[in-house]
């Protein structure tokens, strides 16, 4: 949060170029184009199964292999695969072809040394490879079928001891074998037999010929199964989901079947603090003023369910020693007294209200290196809220607060020690105030979601590596969290999970930011990390409360728009969500100074939304 806007700044992020290259790569690559004749494509069809990996490794046979979300040529997924030893990690599927044909085998692949080929073809078996491809490279190579040639198997593969290679798209283009046949028929039956906070069992009926089932969620693919009944796990709380499912055999996938739509049960955990379920949160200039005025806590209105006293710092960056200074007159002439202070916090507890101390801030930069500032952290911010007796402590980390090592890659086990000392820091900091101590955070969008592409210095090295260094803390606190409002406010773009990029400005921003933290993402692309949902009661949107307050304001409409489509899903515009979330927990704003001084119209949005 900032004493006083600034201007728009640059996306922070330092990547290698290649990098970037690579990312521009996966985002503008046009699906499906090989180099076929207009006659080709009417006389011959597609015949490999799942050759854009979109179904997992349905139809492949792989000796080390899996599918990732990035890198990418095209769709969702592509094949990564790793050499080792004396294994060249081949992905293989036999496909049934027709004798005496003429067919084309095409591919695209990065990395070092990665090969495309057929065998068994009846001829000369054919294969093309590239030495190095930095970027997504397509291969092609063309086989004439033998007179009595049925079935050929299609590969790839790299080459031993040479690193991860990654292919997609890959396509055999000619006549189906008369033993393709038609993919099978949508399953039906499809029921939820089971429903948690956080999961949902599914059951359908078996389809004749079926070699496998996709499980969506609300139009994405979720999981791939063998049998006929699923669990679907890592959902949010008291959020409705819609699931279909698609049976899939040799000639390919069938149809989706009827949507059935299941609500999962009510979370327990660190949101359960007498909040109201639909909460306003403002942050107070309590100890500074700028163009916004002061505004004393008593005047504060009674929309304001949570408020944030702006800010407790440190005495030096890593000292872990927290102050927390009104206000003085000279800066602020109209700031109440001590007494008065305190008073208005007690009465503002009595109506039923929150009111915090936010640490941090724009100048508080806070990095917890030793663990004796981690007993400092804990005893002085203790001390502020035993003085005033607030009801808990909002981490607004920011700058260069948080930042990971560069061996440190693993959010659900961190090892830098500025991130393990802030978890244990407010771990028992929860456990001293209990059930009741109402913790918040409030990071930038950087910090988060950005998480999606990049996690510290990345496997190149070169990245920012605050680039989602938050995500350790949430993730560890989780159970302990009652709100996560992220900045959604003078940030770069950040790509959403439909791997667009997604500007301030509009309530699609908005959308996609916080659909990311409710459908949870997989970290740095990798499937195997993925960063879990989080219960829509514990999340509220961050937004400037006016034009003065920072970049990235939006006006009501906007706002209105954003909360129907992720408590409804109506009002949507281009983002398809991956849920509804009508217990999503309501709106913070930076400042209830900013919104005063603009007649109070954010107050009022969200007082006209939610009555």
């Amino acid at each position: 949060m900032e004493r006083a806007p600034r201007a728009p700044r640059a996306p922070r992020a330092r990547r290698p170029r290649s990098v970037l290259a690579l990312l521009t790569a996966a985002l503008l690559a046009v699906p499906g184009i090989t180099a076929l004749s207009s006659a080709a494509r009417a006389a011959d069809a597609d015949i490999a199964t799942n050759g854009g990996f979109e179904s997992g490794l349905t139809g492949w046979t792989c000796t080390a292999g899996t599918t990732v979300n990035s890198p990418v040529h095209s769709g969702t997924s592509a094949l990564q695969a790793t050499p080792a030893g004396s294994d060249d990690a081949q992905c293989a599927q036999t496909v049934t072809v027709q004798p005496n044909a003429q067919y084309t085998l095409t591919g695209y692949v990065r990395g070092s040394y990665v090969y495309l080929g057929a065998n068994g073809t009846g001829t000369t078996d054919v294969s093309t490879w590239t030495q190095s491809a930095p970027d997504w490279q397509q291969l092609t190579t063309t086989f004439t079928t033998g007179a009595t040639t049925t079935k050929v198997t299609v590969y790839t593969h790299g080459w031993y001891g040479t690193g991860t290679y990654y292919a997609d798209d890959i396509s055999l283009v000619g006549p189906g074998g008369s033993g393709t046949g038609q993919p099978p028929a949508a399953p039906a039956g499809l029921r939820a037999t089971a429903v948690t906070s956080s999961s949902v069992t599914l059951s359908w009926s078996a389809v004749t010929g079926a070699m496998s089932y996709t499980v969506y969620r609300d139009g994405t693919k979720s999981q791939t199964v063998s049998g006929t009944s699923a669990t679907v796990t890592g959902l949010s709380a008291s959020t409705a989901y819609g699931f279909q499912v698609t049976a899939t055999n040799a000639a390919g996938e069938s149809a989706k079947s009827a949507v059935v739509t299941a609500t999962t049960g009510a979370g327990t955990g660190g949101g359960s603090v007498d909040l109201p379920t639909h909460a306003l949160v403002g942050y107070l200039h309590a100890s500074f003023a700028n163009g916004s005025g002061y505004t004393r806590l008593a005047d504060v209105p009674d929309s304001w369910d949570v408020v944030d006293l702006a800010f407790g710092e440190p005495t030096s960056p890593t000292s872990g020693d927290i102050r927390f200074n009104r206000c003085p007159v000279t800066e602020c002439p109209n700031v109440e007294s001590d007494a008065d202070f305190k008073a208005a916090i007690k009465a503002k507890q009595a109506a039923g209200k929150k009111v915090l101390i936010s640490i941090g801030g724009q100048n508080g930069q806070v990095q917890l290196t030793t663990t004796a500032a981690r007993d400092t952290f804990v005893s002085s911010v203790s001390n502020i809220i035993d003085t005033y007796g607030l009801d808990g402590l909002d981490i607004d980390f920011e700058g260069h607060s948080l930042s990971l090592d560069t061996s440190d890659t693993d959010f659900r086990n961190p090892t830098t020690p500025a991130i393990v000392n802030l978890i244990s820091a407010l771990k028992t900091l929860k456990a001293k105030y209990g059930p009741k101590f109402v913790l918040s955070m409030a990071p930038e969008t950087f910090f988060v979601q950005m998480g999606y592409q990049y996690y510290g210095t990345g496997k190149w090295g070169g990245q920012d590596p605050r680039c989602g260094a938050y995500l350790p803390v949430i993730h560890a606190l989780r159970d302990d969290l009652t709100l996560l409002h992220v900045q959604d406010y003078n940030s770069g773009p950040i790509m959403g999970l439909d791997n667009q990029y997604h500007s301030m400005g509009g309530a699609d921003f908005h959308i996609a930011m916080t659909d990311m933290l409710l459908t949870g993402f997989p970290v740095a692309g990798d499937p195997n990390n993925v960063f879990p949902p989080l219960r829509p009661d514990q999340v509220a949107i961050g937004m400037p409360a006016s034009t003065n307050a920072g970049n990235g304001y939006v006006a009501p409409s906007e706002v209105t728009k954003t909360l129907d489509c992720l408590t409804k899903k109506t009002n949507c515009g281009s983002y398809a969500t991956h849920g509804t979330w009508p217990a999503l927990r309501g709106l913070m704003t930076w400042s209830v100074n900013w919104d005063r001084y603009a007649n109070w119209e954010f107050q009022k949005t969200f007082d006209a939304y939610f009555g």
